[in-house]
């Protein structure tokens, strides 16, 4: 029992430092200059590690000490936690454009019509050979991180498992191994929450500028304390690792399985159809899960405007703990009625039906996407882009990014585009009220005025909505979960059962949860209509089309749905 409880701990603590980087992943994004696609590639490099790993591990199962290699993955893990921080503290603080010069710097984004050469600006100047190689060392981190977060992953789960099926009795082996189920659901919720916590701080808290930011949590070019919730993470990961060099390895010995033996095994498994069709209709729905781990955060962010902390939350205390009722209904079910396999496949077939009448009405529940000026919105047809005659004096800085809102209702990239001369700001803390003097915004036969901040996308109303539907649907795709599972099992020959699972998690792996995260990645950045530049590449996007970003990502998302029925 105590080896149950400290193997919850550790799942749990392991699940906290990978489910943290999806919520944090669109911070992450803003930071670096990443695209949807690397960031899509970052979160399923884990995936790598472990699954190179995974086959051969679990072939030496019984041959050495579990209860230790469980505590050296477990520190791997930890380890690999440590280094997706270190980025934070091997680069300088974080720059955002600003209207106000700030003391370390005399730079601004209003609008300066006096020679060239008289405006200087964050942007355009943070290209330099340190900053480009600056960009190569973090990623190279973090793949690394994530690479070794997959290696110690390995031995966690199967040795867990095994071990515990070894040594309790039949009866309670079962609530034991389902008590480990339901802290795999719980974990991502966890993470969630953790990261909706830690994005409320400013990301440089620890370089002691934080004091003289003049950003809120709601600025679009806020990011927030992303590296502080991977070392809280690691830190439990390496506390929960330490009981385990002092476990015993005391088992009985088991028959080693005999290696001439496997191809035939594999292909019987491939070849038996019932096996084969469960476990590609599992691939359908990992891959949807996947893409919807990974950027169901930014979506809610973008599509409704919420800080990166609410859409956290949300997922964390709404979508997670949905897709665990779903699991827990589909078992109770099974087991209220004592389903014969044909009943089960009838009850998957049933949920996932449900869950595509409710996914379908998702396409059309959204935010149009907000006017920039020069980006999506022009006065005349055909004015060039971002090149607003009303500016031109102005000399505006190609990449300046400080959105504000026109009391035109139109939202412009910076105060230099909107053409505003003048800037109020509050004497306490230096914090921007509004900007004025702004000749792109028409006023009553005065230049108009803007406020710092983007638009507010006008449709709040279908936020709600959105939530409850995605979280029905993923209830009912989740009914799936455990019917799924016995059809396999059951299915198959009793002494090939853990060879087939363990072909089942590796083309899961495969076929899912690597190549899931990169795809949606590509298909979010085809949505994107202004890309930041960093050094002549393209960095994070700053703004998408969001009809066609809620299409591309839930239309993905609705054709795994599909294939999984």
């Amino acid at each position: 029992q105590f080896f149950v409880l400290c193997h919850g701990l550790l799942q749990l603590s392991q699940l906290l430092v990978s489910g943290y980087l999806k919520s944090s992943i669109s911070t992450i994004e803003r930071r670096y200059g990443l695209s949807s696609q690397t960031s899509g590639l970052l979160a399923s490099f884990n995936e790598v590690g472990n699954t190179l790993l995974i086959v051969f591990i679990s072939y030496l199962g019984s041959r050495v000490h579990r209860p230790r290699l469980i505590g050296c993955g477990a520190l791997l893990v930890s380890l690999a936690g440590f280094l997706m921080s270190l980025p934070h503290f091997i680069t300088g603080p974080y720059e955002y454009d600003q209207s106000v010069a700030s003391t370390s710097s005399n730079t601004t984004d209003l609008c300066q019509p006096g020679a060239p050469g008289s405006w200087a600006n964050l942007s355009d100047a943070s290209c330099t050979p340190h900053a480009s190689r600056e960009n190569h060392e973090v990623l190279l981190v973090m793949f690394t991180a994530q690479a070794l977060l997959g290696i110690g992953g390995v031995p966690i789960q199967p040795f867990g498992i095994s071990y515990i099926d070894d040594f309790a009795s039949e009866r309670n082996s079962p609530l034991y191994l389902g008590i480990l189920f339901s802290v795999t659901v719980i974990g991502p919720g966890v993470a969630f929450l953790l990261g909706s916590a830690m994005l409320r701080f400013y990301v440089d808290i620890d370089k002691g500028g934080a004091a003289e930011v003049q950003l809120t949590s709601e600025d679009p070019r806020w990011v927030g304390a992303w590296w502080l919730g991977f070392l809280v993470a690691a830190s439990l990961v390496a506390l929960s690792a330490l009981p385990y060099f002092f476990f015993p390895r005391e088992m009985p010995k088991e028959v080693p399985p005999v290696l001439a033996g496997f191809p035939v095994v594999l292909l019987r498994n491939l070849r038996h159809p019932v096996y084969l069709l469960v476990v590609l209709a599992q691939v359908n729905i990992s891959a949807m899960v996947a893409g919807l781990a990974t950027f169901m955060a930014k979506f809610l962010e973008r599509q409704f405007s919420l800080t990166a902390s609410f859409a956290n939350m949300i997922i964390g205390a709404v979508n997670i703990p949905g897709a665990m009722v779903g699991i827990v209904v589909g078992g109770a079910i099974l087991k209220r009625f004592r389903m014969s396999l044909r009943q089960c496949s009838a009850m998957c077939v049933l949920g996932m039906l449900l869950c595509l009448l409710l996914a379908f009405p998702l396409l059309f529940l959204g935010c149009p996407t907000q006017k920039v000026a020069g980006v999506t919105y022009w006065d005349s047809p055909g004015v060039a882009h971002r090149a607003l005659a009303c500016n031109q004096q102005c000399r505006c800085p190609g990449q300046a990014f400080n959105p504000v809102c026109g009391s035109d209702g139109v939202e412009y990239v910076s105060p230099c585009s909107a053409g505003c001369r003048a800037v109020s700001t509050l004497p306490a803390d230096g914090s921007v009220l509004n900007y004025t003097n702004c000749s792109c915004i028409p006023g009553n036969g005065v230049p108009g005025s803007a406020e710092p901040g983007t638009c507010s996308s006008g449709c709040s109303h279908l936020f709600l909505p959105f939530v409850v539907l995605s979280c029905l649907a993923g209830i009912l795709a989740s009914t799936s979960h455990t019917p799924s599972f016995m059809l396999i099992l059951r299915s198959i020959q009793p002494e090939d059962k853990s060879f087939a699972v363990g072909i089942q998690f590796m083309l899961l792996r495969v076929l899912a949860w690597m190549p899931g995260p990169v795809l949606y990645g590509s298909a979010i950045d085809t949505a994107c209509i202004l890309w930041e530049r960093r050094c002549d590449r393209k960095a994070a996007c700053r703004y998408y089309d969001n009809s066609l970003f809620r299409h591309r990502y839930l239309g993905l998302q609705f054709f795994f749905e599909v294939g999984a029925f």
